[in-house]
């Protein structure tokens, strides 16, 4: 087997690195990775992979290298495990890498997590593996591009809605072209309607941010000034962006009811801006989001609205998403770095087959 290896304080730094195929002990099976998507999600993990854990789902066995997690499909190709068949599909958190061994626990008709030992006391969004039977299904790229970044979207909607939205009229998103910013938009749009959109993006993005209809308005970050700080306004940051929160701060002020920090898309500006303005900034960590939410309403139930919400959204994001598919080892490896160099256009969903 085959795993793409990321120096994890040098994220530029890969190398793909072969290893020895893992037997079976009893109860466990080996998936093969046939593809997954690759988004700035994916990098976000990598650079607050230690303070997050999100190298621990996947751990090389070298404290300076790390393999960055994906969200994708998989078939079963061994098992010592009488209730999953050779030859079943699966969706889930893979590595990038050729093959991955799992202890399922929990088994259901629908879903398994992994029990292995060194996953346990992760966050168990992260370990959810759903069945797929053995064929493929409809809009297997889309939804491996956006739904793990689309329920973050969805989470985010409901905190905010379940807290009246703090008080705000609007809902101001940086990177607006991100695929959770998009998702957030279309959820807002969806069950806060009087809720106004406003997204800021760059100037070279503008065009595409406002061909997906979801905006009400879009500001590119030199013409943040243009905006009316008067309304009272909630921010949700995508962008880790340090002088960008600090502007949104300073430009809404007493104004901002309340500062959300998400992701990390602009990584080589990521940073913190102290003494802001407003409402001091508080991390949203979807993994906690989500298990409160399942606690509340049942798993049943929180997969059904997600469902209902992403199903809408994949419908709609055809019309400016362009599928790309990349095979082999130096194409992944190039579209990784790409993705870090942040130069991948937003209009662009790339699907990568390990097979």
């Amino acid at each position: 087997m085959h795993s793409l290896w990321v120096k994890k304080d040098e994220l530029a730094q890969s190398k793909w690195q072969d290893s020895e195929t893992p037997s079976l002990a009893d109860g466990q099976i080996l998936l093969e990775i046939e593809k997954y998507a690759l988004t700035a999600n994916n990098i976000t993990y990598a650079t607050v992979g230690d303070g997050f854990g999100y190298w621990n789902f996947f751990p090389t066995g070298e404290d300076q290298w790390g393999i960055v997690p994906v969200w994708g499909f998989a078939r079963v190709v061994a098992s010592h495990n009488g209730d999953i068949a050779v030859g079943e599909r699966v969706y889930g958190y893979l590595p990038m890498a050729s093959h991955l061994l799992v202890t399922p626990a929990n088994v259901t008709d629908g879903a398994f997590v992994d029990g292995a030992a060194h996953r346990q006391g992760l966050a168990i969004i992260y370990n959810q593996y759903q069945r797929l039977g053995t064929d493929e299904t409809p809009l297997e790229a889309e939804r491996a591009i956006f739904q793990p970044l689309f329920t973050t979207s969805f989470l985010i909607e409901h905190f905010m809605r379940s807290n009246d939205w703090f008080g705000a009229q609007a809902l101001l998103m940086t990177s607006a072209s991100s695929k959770t910013a998009l998702g957030l938009a279309m959820v807002a749009k969806s069950r806060s309607p009087e809720i106004r959109r406003i997204g800021l993006t760059s100037a070279a993005n503008k065009a595409f941010v406002e061909s997906s209809g979801l905006y009400d308005a879009v500001l590119t970050y030199d013409n943040l000034a243009a905006a009316d700080a008067a309304t009272p306004t909630v921010s949700v940051d995508f962008a880790g962006n340090g002088p960008l929160l600090g502007a949104i701060h300073s430009h809404w002020a007493n104004a901002l009811k309340f500062s959300s920090l998400v992701g990390v898309t602009h990584i080589s500006e990521r940073g913190s801006a102290d003494d802001l303005p407003g409402p001091k900034p508080e991390l949203f960590f979807a993994p906690t989001a989500a298990e409160t939410l399942i606690k509340q309403v049942g798993a049943v139930t929180f997969r059904a609205q997600v469902d209902e919400q992403f199903a809408a959204f994949v419908a709609s994001a055809s019309d400016y998403l362009t599928i790309e598919d990349m095979q082999g080892g130096k194409a992944l490896q190039s579209a990784y770095l790409a993705m870090l160099a942040n130069e991948v256009a937003p209009s662009r969903g790339l699907i990568c087959h390990m097979t």
